[in-house]
Formats: structure tokens, C-alpha cells, sequence
């Protein structure tokens, strides 16, 4: 690992912390956004709402946070629907919306133990919002999407509710593709399981308010969605699908490989410093009791749940087509670009990622080229087989015999397994993890927990709503203390460090000696040059034709802009520049 990013993560756990950890002792929350927005005015002791942290602390350090991109071009821009809606597809997390393909939607769990197998979301609850068309031709036009996290939150409600500070709901968020081509957030859907088995469940929709309304019942329903949204991310998205699922592939690499072997000489860049940050990682991020169990609604349960998304993990899925193909947002057509159509064709996070996940396959594509001739090379080449085999049947030992790993015969197979794992290492953690401090260090706008159930029609709690409901939202997000604790470990996370190693670089200039291999890389490098002209040209018709390349919060879609360093510099510059995509997950 790099020393500056060493002695940074070493610094923030001598001197943030200590002071984030006195506020765990309460469950103080910020009283108005006025208290959230001097956050990024003046530091922590600028605030009111933090003077008696500070009364504690014999310290004069005074913790200062940028204002987060989300909250630059507008205060309030975050709170619109339409905003909502474009962060799915150009957000911190989007992998997880999907074309709605089943009206009304259905669960696959046990109604006995977990409540009705039918939404409650009706045609005549959403019709209103559909530019004139019926459900049934909304869903044939492709212009209905879902978050749906009813099926994989549901089974931990009770406990979560029950034995810890946090409330979740599972929840299914319908979206409405519009004429002007924005993502409007139309109706959610929230439920809780039967408190025992036979018991009724219960379940409650809330729909958009018109435009230009501001209805705090409905946001706080959108904040109840957006908590399990940022959990999903930071434990499937993030963690689990990068970090984790990454790491296997670098022991069999180091274990199997030499370090002469072609298939090393290509890989090694891409799990630069990941063995090392997925271990600070175990100490102090995702252990238990850690900065995640603690900030996030799941709590206890977050470890527990990242382990049953593993259970339906797909090696073969994680390559980008393939994601976007089983999420129903884009379909095979071999006449367009890349072997695959988009069904929203501006979805920034899709449209530069399908880029540079085909430069990376092109640069992969080369560079077997050059070493493997005929499908007979792969077979019996040994290192590689005891590579794939360690991979498929210990690393990732769960799976081991899954029919989806396929058989690594044929330099395709080759080919796309490695194109997978590049894409992964890089631009899948990219597009994951250095946009956090953008979105999510505003916590109104990306809360990472809730602490309230929503309030009840005719209950004291409703009549506390109705006085103060803006003091009742922020009463109901993240706390002080978790606030604090995620802005600033979001903006650690979302930190290029000096000595990051980017795509189409190397930063060893004798890496190879063979010139096929470097004249492979300047093609790749060339070829990503020109995708981020395109990324820029694309940001240049944010607010015209492509509205979701920025949206009302006004943040451009640089995530998967892979801008390359000085030409005399094997690194691009440091902080939280928001473009360059890394080679490896160093962070």
C-alpha cells in the first residue's frame, strides 16, 4: 500500500474518530437542514447543534468537510423526484434498477410467514402518471422501472426492527420513463412481515406528490428507500461484488501464476493494494461493531446479509452486457454498438461503461492474442488451468460447479473471464465507490439508516410529524453520530491517492519487454482517450439532449470518465476529482 494513502487512513482513525466516537453515547440528530448545511460552511465547531462535542475534546482540530457535489449547484435540487430518479442510473449505486416486466408485482417468499405474495400498487394508483398510457403499454414501451428490494429485505425486518436501533421496510419503488426521457419517481410500495406467523402483515403505498409540491410524508417514504438503497450498495455493490469477490481471483493469481506468465503480467495491476485495503477493511469497516454495523439500519445483520446476496452471485453476470441483460435495461441486437441496445438510451452509467467495458475486452482480446494462437494453448497451458480451477473451486468455493462458470477450453472463454475481472477491478469499483462523497455525503439525500417507522395517520407520532415535519425527516435519517461517521469515511473512500495506477497505464516502464504487448497498450490507451472526448461531449449536452448526464442537482456523470494522467506522469492527480478510473481497488 502507498504511504500517503497509509498515513491518511492512519490519521483518520487517530483523529476523526475519536471525536465521532463520543457521539455514539446519544441519538442526537440534526434539528434543521440549516445545522446539516454548516457542516460544509465553517467544520464541525462552526455547528451549534456539535458546540458540547467539543467541550469533551482536548483537541483544537476542527474537522472541515467540502460541500458535496449533490449540494453545489442547488440546496435543494436533491429532494426532486426527478432527481431521485436520475441517481439510479448516474448515481453511487446503478446496478440495481430493472426494467418492470410484471404488473403488479409478485414475491417469491412464503405469504404465511411474510405477508401477502401480491403488491398492493394497482393500475389505478399509477395510471395517473403515465403521459395518458396504460400500464400494460408502459410496460410494453419499456418505460416502467423498479427498485425492488421487497424479496431480499424482507426476511430481516422483524429483526432488525426488533433488536436493533435501526426500522427498514421492504420496499418496491416504481419509476416512469417520461416523454422528456427523466426518470420520475411515482409510487412506493412499504411493507412489514406479520409480527408471527398467521398474523396480518402490513404494507402502505405513497404516491409522487404533483410537481412542485412538497410532501414530507412522501419524502420520508423516498428516505425509507434510499436508506435500503445505501445499504445495498455499500454491502452488494460495493463490498461484495469488488472487494470480496475480487479477491479470490488475486490469491489464485499470485498462488498459480509466475510471475513471467503472461495472464500475471496482465492482472497484476488490478489488484494493486487490494489484499491490504480489504484487510484495514475487516478492522475497521465491516467488522462487527465497526463503522458499517453502526451507521447502517441492518446493523448486526449487514455481514449476514451481504453473504445471502453471495448465494446468488454469477461470475458471468458481472460483465457489464450480461448485468444490463439480466436487469432487463438493455437486449441483445447485434447491429448496435457493442452487441447490446439499450432500453434507455440515456443512462450515463450504461452508456460510458458499455465504452470502456468493450476497450477493455479489445485490450484483453489483443494482448491473448499475442500469446495464445489456438484454442488447443488455453487447454494446456497448466498454470492457467490450475489458476481457473483454484478460482472456481476454492476461492470461490461456494460455487464450485456452477454450470454458469463454464469451461476455460476456447481463448473466448478466456477472454471473457478476464474481461470480467478487469471491469470489475476497475470500472465496476469506479462507478461504486468514488462517487460516495458526491451523493452520499449530503446524508439527507443518501441516508444510510432510518430510526423511525413512518408515522401512523391519528398517532401521537403523526401529530409530532404534522408540526415539525422537516425536524421529523431528519429526526428519522441518519443520527449525528452516523452522519459524521459515513461523511467523513465517504470522503476518504471517494479519494484518488497520488500513486493510483489508472486504465491504459502502467506505472513500471519495463513491465513487458515484448513490443506486440506495448503496442497492444497504446491501442488500449488510445482507445480510452477517445471515450473520455466522448464522456465530455456527452456532459456537454447535460442540460439539452441527455438531461440525465446531469439533472437538476447539476453533477455531470464523470464516474467512468477515464481521463488520463500527464503524459511524463504515471499517476493522474490526486483527491476527489470524480473521472479516472483505476486500475485495481486500492481504496
Amino acid at each position: 500500500m502507498n504511504l500517503f494513502m497509509g498515513s491518511t487512513v492512519n490519521a483518520f482513525g487517530r483523529q476523526v474518530l475519536p471525536y465521532l466516537s463520543e457521539l455514539f453515547d446519544n441519538d442526537n440528530h440534526f434539528d434543521t437542514f440549516q445545522h446539516v448545511y454548516e457542516l460544509f460552511q465553517g467544520g464541525l465547531r462552526s455547528v451549534k447543534a456539535l458546540e458540547g462535542l467539543f467541550e469533551k475534546q482536548s483537541s483544537n482540530l476542527n474537522i472541515q468537510f467540502p460541500p458535496p457535489a449533490v449540494v453545489q449547484g442547488s440546496k435543494d435540487a436533491w429532494a426532486h423526484d426527478i432527481e431521485f430518479g436520475r441517481q439510479r442510473i448516474a448515481g453511487l449505486n446503478p446496478f440495481l434498477i430493472q426494467a418492470l416486466t410484471e404488473f403488479p408485482m409478485t414475491s417469491k417468499l412464503d405469504p404465511l410467514e411474510y405477508g401477502p405474495s401480491t403488491s398492493c400498487i394497482t393500475s389505478k394508483d399509477i395510471e395517473f402518471y403515465l403521459e395518458g398510457l396504460s400500464v400494460e403499454e408502459a410496460i410494453k414501451q419499456k418505460r416502467l422501472f423498479v427498485l425492488d428490494f421487497h424479496d431480499a429485505i424482507m426476511p430481516y425486518v422483524n429483526q432488525i426492527n426488533m433488536g436493533t436501533k435501526g426500522r427498514v421496510y421492504a420496499s418496491r419503488t416504481i419509476l416512469f420513463l417520461t416523454r422528456f426521457n427523466m426518470l420520475n419517481t411515482i409510487a412506493i410500495e412499504l411493507s412489514l412481515p406479520p409480527p408471527k406467523k398467521g398474523f396480518p402483515a402490513w404494507n402502505r403505498l405513497y404516491k409522487a406528490p404533483p410537481f412542485g409540491i412538497t410532501n414530507w410524508e412522501w419524502r420520508l417514504a423516498r428516505a425509507h428507500v434510499a436508506a435500503i438503497d445505501a445499504g445495498i450498495h455499500q454491502l452488494v455493490s460495493h463490498w461484495l461484488r469488488t472487494h470480496a469477490c475480487v479477491e479470490p481471483f488475486a490469491i489464485a493469481t499470485h498462488r498459480q501464476l509466475s510471475t513471467m506468465h503472461p495472464l500475471h503480467v496482465l492482472l497484476s495491476p488490478h489488484f494493486k493494494d487490494t489484499m491490504n485495503i480489504n484487510a484495514m477493511a475487516r478492522s475497521s469497516l465491516i467488522n462487527a461493531d465497526g463503522i458499517i454495523e453502526k451507521s447502517f439500519s441492518p446493523g448486526p445483520y449487514c455481514l449476514e446479509i451481504s453473504s445471502i446476496f453471495y448465494k446468488s452471485w454469477r461470475f458471468d453476470e458481472q460483465a457489464l452486457p450480461n448485468d444490463l441483460i439480466k436487469r432487463g435495461m438493455a437486449v441483445e441486437d447485434s447491429t448496435a454498438k457493442h452487441g447490446v441496445k439499450l432500453l434507455l438510451d440515456d443512462y450515463p452509467f450504461a452508456k460510458d461503461g458499455l465504452d470502456v467495458w468493450a476497450a477493455i475486452k479489445n485490450w484483453v482480446m489483443d494482448y491473448v492474442g499475442i500469446y495464445y494462437k489456438a484454442d488447443g494453448d488455453v487447454q494446456e497451458d497448466h498454470e492457467l488451468q490450475a489458476w481457473w480451477k483454484e478460482v472456481t473451486e476454492i476461492g470461490h468455493g461456494d460455487h464450485k460447479g456452477a454450470p454458469w462458470w463454464g469451461d476455460m477450453k476456447t481463448i473466448e472463454d478466456l477472454v471473457q473471464a478476464l474481461s470480467a475481472l478487469i471491469w470489475v477491478a476497475s470500472a465496476h469499483h469506479a462507478a461504486v465507490n468514488f462517487g460516495q462523497y458526491a451523493y452520499a455525503g449530503f446524508f439527507p439525500n443518501c441516508p444510510t439508516a432510518c430510526v423511525k417507522l413512518m408515522p401512523e395517520p391519528g398517532s401521537k407520532e403523526y401529530e409530532k410529524f404534522s408540526k415539525n415535519p422537516e425536524a421529523y425527516f431528519l429526526q428519522t435519517v441518519s443520527s449525528t453520530a452516523q452522519a459524521l461517521t459515513v461523511i467523513s469515511t465517504v470522503e476518504l473512500l471517494s479519494t484518488r491517492f497520488e500513486e493510483e495506477e489508472y486504465l491504459g497505464q502502467r506505472s513500471d516502464p519495463q513491465w513487458t519487454s515484448d513490443p506486440r504487448a506495448l503496442d497492444a497498450l497504446e491501442r488500449f490507451a488510445a482507445a480510452l482517450s477517445d471515450i473520455g472526448a466522448q464522456v465530455n461531449d456527452r456532459n456537454c449536452n447535460a442540460t439539452v439532449s441527455l438531461f440525465n448526464r446531469a439533472g437538476p442537482a447539476l453533477v455531470p456523470y464523470t464516474l467512468l470518465d477515464p481521463k488520463q494522467p500527464l503524459a511524463d506522469s504515471p499517476t493522474s492527480n490526486p483527491g476527489m476529482t470524480g473521472s479516472g478510473i483505476p486500475n485495481s481497488i486500492s481504496i
